[in-house]
């Protein structure tokens, strides 16, 4: 299956099919000014393999996977690779792997020689289903997630539900958090599947869906100065959570705790919280409501006037409202007592 995602930078398919990834070569076609293969050392070697076989002339860098890695310093090492192989301006950053590497090597790709082709391959399920479109690359500084990076479009993705093959429980789990805050705020049948588990018997469905939501909203808003702001439902309490775990928590169970945090309505997040647990998430963690404000305070997404949250008071539909500081940390103290 493809899916065609149009935006002012560039339009770019994405193709979901088992087997993608052996036919990478073919789909990706020519790379004049060299291919580099990104990657980190969580991906199995099997798809490394398989996809540096296909470009025997690129040149693989694998840099230690972690959340923490995804920073200045793995960033300057990946342009300085670049620079020394050297891949010129025509030429294209292959990254395969997670969130950690699509995020790091579309930045790379972003600001190597002012942009380069960059192509996504992503491996885990909560890549194929958030991080591989939409254009946001970034990297962490200081201990807050994502504060810098830039907006730059892949020229294709390419998903092969066959590498969840290979993906531990916890990082399938990690990935169903992103699936599950799509159902709550813009497809109420997918919910309706993860309370009946019916999503079991499709995953590549669930993909699909998730998929053709997020691209409906990011052609109407790339640069996330409206509606896109609907995608961090969860996500206002979730990066502050991540932040001052310090490595404890994954990025989707964050999100997962995240969207219990802010939900007002009892019997919305009672359902939400059954659903979370079914497919292995937290529901809540422990947490010093002042740090966590200080965090979300320090996030991109706040303003001097407070910060834009996404409210559900109907399972599928979530609407963008901005609250004050001092509402918001009612809001986390009521749920941390």
């Amino acid at each position: 299956m493809e899916i065609t995602v149009r935006t002012r930078e560039r339009t770019y398919p994405i193709t979901i099919a088992r087997g993608a990834l052996k036919r990478a070569a073919e789909l990706i076609g020519p790379c004049e000014g060299g291919a580099f293969i990104l990657t980190d050392s969580g991906v199995p070697r099997c798809w490394v393999d398989e996809l540096s076989a296909q470009f025997p002339r690129a040149s693989v860098h694998v840099f230690n996977a972690s959340e923490r890695a995804k920073n200045i310093g793995t960033y300057t090492e990946v342009l300085e690779h670049m620079a020394a192989c050297p891949i010129r301006r025509s030429g294209t950053l292959i990254a395969l792997g997670g969130g950690v590497v699509g995020d790091l090597g579309g930045f790379a790709a972003a600001t190597y020689m002012r942009g380069i082709r960059y192509v996504g391959i992503p491996t885990t399920l909560l890549a194929q289903i958030d991080s591989s479109i939409g254009g946001k690359t970034a990297v962490n500084l200081g201990g807050i997630k994502n504060i810098v990076g830039a907006f730059h479009q892949p020229s294709m993705v390419i998903i092969d539900p066959d590498t969840l093959s290979t993906l531990p429980k916890r990082q399938l789990a990690n990935g169903l958090a992103e699936a599950i805050k799509t159902a709550m705020i813009g497809d109420a049948a997918l919910f309706a599947a993860f309370e009946d588990g019916t999503w079991k018997n499709d995953i590549q469905g669930v993909i699909t869906a998730c998929l053709q939501y997020k691209r409906s909203i990011v052609e109407q808003d790339e640069d996330e100065q409206g509606i896109r702001r609907i995608l961090n439902f969860g996500h206002t309490f979730g990066h502050a959570f991540e932040s001052a775990s310090g490595g404890e928590y994954l990025h989707g169970e964050c999100v997962a705790m995240g969207m219990v945090a802010i939900l007002e309505n009892d019997e919305i997040r009672r359902r939400l919280e059954k659903v979370l647990c079914a497919v292995g998430l937290p529901v809540s963690c422990a947490y010093e409501p002042r740090r966590i404000m200080e965090l979300v305070s320090a996030d991109k997404k706040a303003s001097a006037d407070g910060v834009t949250i996404v409210r559900v008071d109907e399972i599928g539909r979530g609407e963008l409202r901005t609250v004050s500081y001092g509402e918001l940390e009612r809001i986390l103290t009521r749920r941390a007592g």
